[in-house]
């Protein structure tokens, strides 16, 4: 791998990100919170105690994590379509020794910056308006979590940024698919309240481990490995997926 090209194309799409960070970050610091303030704090007095903490402790990480992961997708998604479609910059890297899976590599990295600069905002935001604090151990466990979480969504990002060619059709891909995975991995409900017909289907999703470690990581400081090897194996395979798909239309 191109170390170098890695790192160059990773560069400029800091640099494109230092232009909007704040108005990023405002947008992008409202969806949770706005989630936050009505689920966690709204409904916290219906609710009660969810697996032994208050509920608006209980959907905290996993606010922060959904911050993470749709930056993640969302920058991947957008930036390789624009950098596709409108910009024609992938045919000016084609042109480099960078090879398509630096590029891919690259564009992971982008979006875990992304999804770490603008998940630290949230949590920040968070950490401001309710008594939810950790350990710093806590945290280490728990970006074992965020890190193949933040590659899988990335790499997801990819592909659909690779194959799309109609911005309308992304937009759909996130409202009906994407959106649905995150919602349906336990981040509003403990997993326990899922019938037991359809939980092994739950826990089958690519989701569901990442936001059920990364929850009990923060909050617990407990670890769950095989959840954490899940998600890697889900995040593995998705990066074959984009490097092949990614090869396969550049071929084109």
């Amino acid at each position: 791998m191109n170390l170098g090209g890695m790192l160059a194309i990773w560069r400029r799409d800091m640099l494109v990100m230092r232009r909007s960070i704040i108005s990023e970050l405002v947008a992008v610091i409202a969806y949770p919170l706005t989630l936050y303030l009505a689920f966690g704090i709204g409904m916290q007095g219906y609710i009660g105690l969810v697996e032994g903490v208050p509920y608006a402790i209980f959907i905290a990480p996993g606010l922060i994590t959904m911050t993470a992961v749709n930056a993640a997708y969302n920058e991947s998604v957008w930036s390789l379509w624009f950098h596709r479609r409108v910009q024609f910059t992938i045919e000016s890297y084609r042109v480099t020794p960078i090879s398509v899976s630096d590029i891919v590599v690259a564009k992971i990295l982008s979006g875990f910056t992304h999804g770490l600069i603008k998940g630290l905002a949230v949590s920040i935001v968070i950490f401001m308006i309710t008594s939810f604090r950790f350990p710093l151990i806590h945290l280490f466990q728990y970006l074992l979590f965020i890190i193949p979480g933040s590659a899988f969504f990335s790499c997801a990002g990819v592909i659909c940024g690779t194959v799309m060619d109609k911005p309308e059709t992304i937009g759909k891909v996130e409202a009906v698919i994407v959106m649905p995975l995150i919602f349906m991995s336990g981040l509003f409900s403990p997993l326990s309240s899922y019938p037991e017909r359809v939980l092994p289907l739950v826990r089958l999703l690519p989701t569901t481990p990442l936001f059920e470690g990364a929850r009990v990581a923060l909050v617990k400081g407990e670890f769950l490995m095989p959840g954490m090897i899940q998600i890697s194996i889900y995040a593995v395979l998705l990066f074959i997926t984009a490097v092949f798909v990614f090869k396969k239309r550049m071929s084109e």
